[in-house]
């Protein structure tokens, strides 16, 4: 295992380069790009000055293009670091506390789709655009082999039977043990609690199966609108693939976290999923849509 020190230092020099990759006499590349938790998607742009390289269109297409390759994860790791993981964790904080290994980081940035590199209109630049969904960075930490189960209530509870979870917390909600008020922020592993602080559902409850495809992430995260719209299920087409046409549609009552990442919401909701298996198969299957802010949906990077 790479040394404390060592890899404190390896991730210092990587978030220090995040807004401009350079060295003496190499490449000077800008990194930006978007994370767009509705479309679970990150979108990152790298920019060649091809004047810190001696290039020039067309022939040195091929060397910026090398460049870019050789580059690519050194630039694309630092994104990764910040990623918010938990209410209390980022993505770097897990790897110094040794629960993700940066082999993970490499193998998330190999699912990186490659968008194919262009020429600035003026010429003096060459930028490569790579696209990857931010659910596979949740999928490399998944490391249960089994679902776990949520406390069941003690008493029957009558509920129907429903096709997924729909929390709506897109507004300013109370923080659970502080006085102030916060939106909900997204994050790869999100959890919810009762308005009793128990736990109702977290990444180890998912089918790993499920959970470690990458396909929607924990939760899927969509705009107040998406529920608002006229078809048969009120619902956006794309978001009622994931909850079905009768989904169970649930007000948070708070959110809690150092970074409110959790909805709260009330325990006589908590129970109707709880109540059943064919609600609880809705948490081992990670049919689950939160509904938070628009502002939150797209974040600039780095």
């Amino acid at each position: 295992m790479m040394n404390k020190k060592i890899l404190t230092a390896f991730l210092i020099i990587m978030a220090a380069g995040m807004n401009l990759h350079s060295s003496p006499n190499g490449p000077e590349i800008k990194v930006s790009g978007v994370l767009d938790w509705e479309k679970n998607e990150m979108e990152a742009v790298f920019d060649l000055d091809l004047n810190s390289i001696n290039a020039r269109f067309p022939a040195g297409r091929s060397q910026a293009e090398e460049i870019l390759r050789d580059e690519f994860p050194g630039l694309m790791k630092p994104l990764l670091l910040n990623l918010q993981a938990d209410s209390s964790s980022t993505v770097e904080d897990l790897i110094m506390r040794g629960e993700l290994g940066l082999r993970n980081l490499d193998e998330v940035c190999n699912t990186a789709i490659r968008i194919p590199p262009n020429f600035s209109a003026d010429l003096t630049r060459f930028t490569g655009k790579y696209s990857m969904r931010i659910s596979q960075a949740g999928a490399a930490m998944i490391r249960h082999r089994s679902a776990g189960e949520p406390d069941r209530p003690v008493l029957p509870v009558p509920a129907a039977n429903y096709t997924g979870i729909i929390i709506i917390a897109n507004n300013f909600l109370p923080v659970h043990g502080r006085n102030i008020t916060e939106l909900l922020r997204p994050c790869l592993f999100p959890k919810i609690w009762d308005s009793g602080m128990n736990l109702i559902y977290e990444k180890n409850m998912t089918d790993p199966s499920i959970s470690g495809t990458g396909r929607n992430g924990l939760v899927r995260y969509a705009k107040g609108e998406s529920i608002f719209r006229p078809t048969p299920s009120g619902l956006d087409p794309e978001l009622a693939m994931l909850v079905g046409d009768r989904p169970l549609r649930i007000f948070a009552a708070s959110v809690f976290g150092a970074v409110p990442t959790d909805p709260i919401i009330d325990r006589a909701d908590a129970q109707l999923i709880l109540a059943n298996e064919n609600n609880r198969r809705l948490l081992r299957e990670g049919r689950i849509a939160i509904i938070i802010n628009d502002t939150l949906l797209q974040q600039k990077l780095p």
